[in-house]
């Protein structure tokens, strides 16, 4: 099986992941992405010019010759890949692109694809076709549960206090640093020590298990989600999360002990102070096997094959079920 990868950022850790993960599968892959350079606007939706995405077509048609599907990671490659018009077409949906400006186009490329991806039930109730809740997975190699002390010692934390991990850029409206900063500053007032919130950007993704195993909380304020990844590391390293209730953060969280989802601020800051009085490591790693990589690459394999037996069928004349 052969299958040609259409992205708008080839070098997105949980993009190579899969692509990595597919290939132990044994598909063989190609990606293409989008010319030009990424912007960051202030809703967080990643765009380039029109011209980019006109030139994006041209090396869409000139490539797909020798694949058997075409994968559009990301609602603004989907149009590419539907314009090509010999090969079947999975389309992956990541969150800002259903939930941002571009969320009208990312809907009706989803009604002419022959597969839809989506990172949770969430995401799957704003679409009106089928479609099938695949996260992006995680490297529970990687992502363990390791001595806290040590873990400390090797991000030059100290050894005593409670640190809470935020792991996003303040500047990410949609993360909204505000509202965190608000809660742990109220609970502070009820937790015995120092209490440290710290926030987390641009570190190397091979340390962020380390940082996982620092803190004594996650905590996650945001406004929308789609399946955050900093939850399933969270749960495979352990550690106990606290978080709005975004995208598929309830379901992850579910039956896992010290994680709480919330909807207000009072909610936020009693489940902190409970998660870090006294801190302790939660049980969601045996939650976490539902998202490794394994099982995320075993789906998706599944799904290309069950599209190529569909397009077969319709060539056919077969009828096929929706």
């Amino acid at each position: 099986m052969r299958v040609l990868n259409l992205v708008t950022s080839p070098e997105s850790r949980f993009f190579k992941q899969q692509v990595e993960t597919l290939s132990r599968r044994g598909i063989d892959s190609e990606t293409v992405a989008v010319p030009g350079s990424r912007c960051q606007t202030d809703d967080e939706t990643t765009t380039r010019s029109v011209g980019d995405y006109l030139r994006f077509y041209p090396k869409v048609l000139s490539s797909v010759g020798p694949f058997d599907i075409v994968h559009a990671n990301y609602g603004l490659t989907a149009p590419a890949a539907l314009a090509q018009p010999t090969r079947p077409v999975v389309v992956s949906l990541w969150g800002s692109d259903l939930m941002g400006r571009y969320g009208s186009l990312s809907r009706w490329c989803a009604r002419q694809a022959d597969a839809v991806i989506v990172m949770s039930d969430e995401m799957a109730s704003m679409l009106d076709v089928d479609c099938h809740v695949i996260p992006h997975g995680v490297d529970l190699e990687r992502f363990k549960p390791e001595p806290q002390a040590a873990a400390r010692d090797r991000v030059g934390w100290a050894q005593d206090g409670t640190h809470v991990l935020f792991p996003y850029p303040v500047e990410r409206r949609v993360k909204n640093y505000p509202r965190a900063k608000r809660v742990v500053d109220a609970a502070k007032a009820r937790i015995d020590g120092d209490v440290e919130l710290h926030t987390l950007y641009g570190v190397p993704h091979r340390r962020m298990p380390d940082y996982m195993n620092a803190a004594d909380a996650l905590l996650l304020t945001s406004r929308r989600e789609g399946s955050p990844n900093s939850v399933k590391e969270a749960l495979a390293c352990n550690l106990p999360i606290v978080s709005t209730d975004v995208g598929d953060v309830r379901e992850r969280v579910d039956g896992v002990d010290r994680s709480f989802v919330c909807r207000s601020d009072e909610e936020l800051i009693e489940a902190l102070v409970e998660v870090c009085r006294p801190p302790g490591p939660s049980t969601g790693r045996r939650k976490a096997q539902e998202v490794s990589l394994e099982t995320m690459g075993e789906r998706i394999e599944g799904l290309y094959a069950s599209v190529l037996t569909n397009r077969r069928g319709d060539r056919q004349g077969n009828t096929v079920p929706g």
